[in-house]
């Protein structure tokens, strides 16, 4: 009977919460519990039934009482233990009053002060900084002891402390009553006297003399904890230091660094009653001129390569300089053809792993080839396209932990790509693992490198052709591009929109047969790769190669070589024009009489105009001609977008516009005049392609019509652009398959558009403008802004008026 009725007690104090667990409480809870004494009141419910459902309603939260503080997890147990034990029997006498007792011996004391240090360093809570006086009185039910079992335990302590209490009736709880006896003794109105504390077997215990600084610690830190118990004031120095840099916070809470913005950023932007708009009518999509046809055009970019390679093997297709601007080698067609040839056998018949092909037709192959050997990445080029590989042109690494290179070894891990061709001069140049071979760059799928050289390659046998077929939709190359972010992406261009964009590009730029073109631009990607290895290629062009590192060297080089090989085309950037500026007084007898086109790759770019500009002030009078200069407008995804044609071709003159900054900013095109410095020039980008049609559709959201004197992102609907993202189809619906809606909500087409992420207008005599890149789009407050725009404002202002040190 005294087991199960100290039981029933054990659990009545489980569910009877203290009123320090009762501010635990959710609010929710609360409500309920006074729901339950308000039927209990009105006899809605009897108390047995009251007393089950207020258990179930506290039992989840009895766990919680030890994360709160470890004196709401006995301070029921206390009263439980105590009224529980029956009264003395024969069996077990109460010991003498000036007996030694086990629980005051001064070794339990010092753990039960180590382990409540423990305990308050787990829970790592902010202390007060204030302390409570100890003349303070509270009731004994918040003066609890702390608990010295493990942080793990849970319910089970208190159901073994009630087992405890049943199990030795009469030996009374040395923690419990040790606690009061501290609590108590702690007054400092007399600190050497001894009080007691009454028990429910009916004695009483004196404080040990000994015990007394181990319990003024220990409670001088509980008096610390959330409840505030009122103890003993007298604390070390030591202690005293400690509580006051606790109470300092190192930093303030992450929150207060926010504080002085928080409300701004909650408000809601609200436009500008008196921001322009735009106001014209929405346009229509501009169609360019129709693809002319050709009687004796080839049905394929090798079939041409063939053509040339066989009736003209002796024509020149590309020269390449070393760095002093001499030349090292000329490919004829004919080596190109036999070259290509020998590198596309030996690929599918002489690299085997366990037996069996290493290459299969269709399988993407990286080329590693440096900026200034341009005949071999040529000849592995157009080896990969005759064996039926996909070539997948990608920049030197220069260390094992390259952060370009990680970002190229995603592209080529999502590719499949196993293989990486290269010379044998750039392979010795490569980080080496200790075993001798090629160490694995970060990011790097494994690759076997093989060497494109003339010894490593072996001769077909006679009745072994490449097949030559017409183009298609497979894919023939991959052309990464780097976005905004860091992350590279593999574009995929199809033999059909390669062949279609040679075809284009021929006939916006009149190229023919045997023309000279001049490349400064690298020949692996983009403008360099169009009109330097495949454009080239299908009009039997001679192409002088202008490495990078030459530029560096002689700024000049390029303007050198127009002139000494008559060159009738050149490729640059706007970079290359300034710097031959800078050095151009060092070289008098020079002439570019012999240029029919000038054409400027990054004319889209707001600060190209500058650099046209002062090029032809300087070089007009060395035979340079105004109309020869053609911006053109491209990228990666839609390819060439506009190109300004050339003068025998009876275009219209050229045109620039004046447009306020300001305007731009709301997208709004709004002429201006150009005395302002708050004014952006801008040149055209020339007319659109060949067989393209070009819309101007609003950058974000759906893709509506813009109006005519509104900026949007141009998209282009033709079949001599990029077909994809390589694995990446998501990316590919939104970027390669855009349907532009008009203002009612009607496709403007039945054919899907490509976004070129080139941000502009369309002109007087529809010439295209471009005024930035999405890439480089900066939305502040509302008003856009372009990263160009800031490059081109600080080339513009004059440094010792307006730039100053420190500034």
């Amino acid at each position: 009977m005294a087991e199960r009725s100290s039981t029933g007690l054990m659990m009545m104090m489980m569910v009877e919460p203290s009123p320090a667990l009762a501010l635990t409480l959710p609010a929710e809870v609360r409500e309920k519990l006074a729901e339950l004494e308000l039927e209990l009141s009105e006899g809605d419910i009897t108390q047995k039934g009251y007393e089950k459902k207020r258990g179930k309603l506290l039992a989840p939260y009895i766990p919680q009482i030890q994360g709160v503080d470890p004196s709401l997890q006995v301070d029921h147990r206390i009263q439980a233990s105590s009224q529980a034990a029956p009264p003395t029997s024969k069996h077990n006498k109460p010991r003498a009053a000036n007996s030694r007792d086990e629980r005051f011996r001064s070794d339990l004391h010092t753990e039960a002060v180590q382990a409540a240090l423990a305990k308050y360093k787990e829970r790592k809570m902010p202390m007060p900084s204030k302390r409570r006086s100890v003349l303070v009185q509270s009731s004994v039910e918040a003066c609890t002891p702390p608990d010295t079992s493990s942080a793990s335990e849970d319910e089970g302590s208190l159901r073994r402390q009630g087992r405890m209490a049943t199990s030795s009736p009469y030996q009374p709880h040395p923690t419990v009553e040790h606690w009061f006896n501290r609590v108590i003794q702690g007054s400092s109105t007399s600190s050497s006297a001894s009080s007691t504390s009454s028990h429910p077997g009916g004695r009483s215990h004196s404080a040990n003399a000994t015990s007394g600084s181990a319990a003024t610690v220990l409670a001088d830190l509980m008096a610390h904890t959330q409840l505030g118990v009122p103890v003993n004031s007298r604390v070390s120095s030591k202690i005293q230091q400690l509580l006051n840099t606790l109470k300092r916070p190192k930093r303030p809470p992450l929150r207060e660094f926010f504080v002085d913005d928080f409300e701004e950023l909650l408000d809601v932007q609200q436009p500008d009653p008196n921001q322009p708009k735009p106001e014209g009518v929405q346009m229509s999509p501009l169609h360019g001129d129709p693809l002319g046809v050709v009687t004796n055009w080839p049905p394929s970019l090798l079939a041409s390569l063939q053509r040339w390679g066989t009736a003209q093997p002796k024509s020149p297709c590309l020269t390449a300089l070393d760095n002093a601007g001499k030349p090292v080698y000329t490919l004829t067609y004919g080596k190109l053809w036999t070259r290509s040839q020998k590198l596309a056998y030996t690929l599918l018949n002489k690299l085997s792993s366990r037996n069996e092909p290493l290459l299969r037709p269709g399988d993407r192959v990286a080329l590693v080839f440096p900026n200034n050997d341009p005949v071999m990445f040529m000849v592995a080029f157009y080896g990969c396209l005759l064996a039926e590989l996909v070539p997948v042109p990608i920049e030197v690494p220069l260390t094992r932990k390259d952060a370009g290179s990680q970002q190229i070894g995603f592209l080529l891990g999502s590719c499949g790509v196993t293989l990486a061709l290269t010379t044998d001069a750039c392979q010795k140049g490569l980080p080496k693992a200790q075993t001798g071979e090629v160490a694995t760059f970060k990011g790097w799928p494994r690759l076997l490198w093989f060497v494109t050289d003339g010894k490593h390659v072996v001769k077909p046998p006679k009745d072994w052709s490449p097949p030559i077929r017409d183009a298609s939709n497979e894919t023939a190359y991959i052309e990464y591009k780097t976005s905004k972010e860091g992350s590279t992406m593999g574009i995929t261009v199809s033999h059909a929109a390669m062949l279609a964009h040679c075809h284009a590009l021929t006939q916006a730029c009149g190229y023919t047969e045997g023309e000279t073109i001049t490349n400064v631009l690298d020949f692996k990607r983009d403008a360099g790769l169009w009109h330097g290895v495949l454009m080239s290629v299908m009009n039997r062009m001679h192409v002088i190669s202008i490495p990078y590192s030459l530029m560096k060297v002689n700024p000049l080089s390029w303007i050198q070589k127009v002139h000494s090989y008559k060159a009738r085309v050149a490729v640059v950037k706007s970079r290359d024009m300034h710097w031959s500026l800078l050095s151009q007084k060092d070289q008098r007898d020079i002439s570019l009489s012999s240029l029919r086109m000038l054409i400027v790759a990054d004319g889209a770019n707001p600060w190209s105009i500058s650099s046209c500009d002062a090029f032809l002030n300087v070089f007009q009078a060395r035979g340079l001609r105004p109309e020869v200069i053609c911006p053109c407008a491209s990228s990666a995804e839609a390819m060439t977008v506009a190109i300004r044609r050339p003068p025998e071709m009876g275009v219209p003159p050229p045109g620039k516009a004046v447009l306020s900054m300001s305007c731009l900013s709301y997208g709004v095109i709004r002429v201006d005049t150009e005395e302002k410095l708050s004014v952006l020039t801008l040149q055209d980008v020339g007319q659109v392609m060949p067989g393209a049609l070009v819309c101007v559709v609003r950058p974000e959201g759906t893709p509506y019509l813009c109006r005519t004197d509104e900026v949007g992102e141009i998209c282009v609907s033709s079949c001599t652009t990029g077909i994809s993202y390589y694995g990446l189809p998501g990316m590919t619906k939104n970027v390669f398959e855009t349907i532009p809606v008009t203002a009612s909500g009607s496709p403007v087409s039945d054919r899907p558009f490509t976004r070129s992420s080139l941000l502009g207008f369309i002109g007087p005599d529809n010439l295209l403008f471009v005024v930035g890149k999405m890439d480089g789009l900066m939305v502040v407050s509302g008003r856009r802004h372009n990263a160009d725009d800031v490059v081109a404002t600080a080339l513009a202002v004059e440094p010792m008026k307006f730039v100053y040190r420190g500034r």
